[in-house]
């Protein structure tokens, strides 16, 4: 395993320094998964929610959120992103979601694509919790990266 890049030589915190790293083109994909009861998946469709279109409304909080890691997770730099997307895969037993993240900086987005994720999950449950608060946030997971020193990662 290779050295822990967010602790200095004390074993001290800090903020890594990029000041010197090329900018590059990164991609991030993280996914995650929202288990619920059968009858809560009908609640997914525009037309059986009072709280509006369940998908659009977590695909929007995904985005947001991506944008504000830097803000939650206290050692990450703040990033300009060049692209988000949230996509989803709907099947009998809840909501399989991916966030891609990119950019061209110095650092990559791997935090951006997980936070991303993480917060549309939680949005969906956030809005189908009256109906189902049994429902199971699992497997959030980096998929893929590319860019940087470190090159490329794929779950195997």
């Amino acid at each position: 395993m290779s050295e822990l890049t967010h602790f200095n030589p004390r074993g001290d915190a800090h903020m890594v320094d990029i000041g010197d790293k090329a900018a590059t083109r990164r991609r991030a994909v993280a996914s995650g998964r929202i288990n619920m009861q059968p009858a809560t998946l009908a609640h997914l469709a525009p037309e059986q929610n009072k709280k509006g279109d369940v998908l659009a409304v977590a695909r929007l909080a995904g985005i947001m959120a991506s944008k504000r890691t830097s803000d939650l997770i206290p050692l990450c730099h703040p990033l300009a992103l060049s692209h988000v997307s949230i996509e989803f895969d709907v099947d009998e037993a809840g909501v399989r979601a991916w966030a891609t993240v990119e950019t061209i900086g110095a650092t990559g987005v791997e935090m951006e694509a997980l936070t991303a994720v993480t917060v549309t999950l939680l949005t969906i449950y956030d809005m189908l919790k009256a109906a189902d608060k049994g429902m199971v946030m699992s497997s959030v997971q980096l998929e893929e990266k590319s860019g940087g020193r470190s090159g490329e990662f794929r779950r195997g």
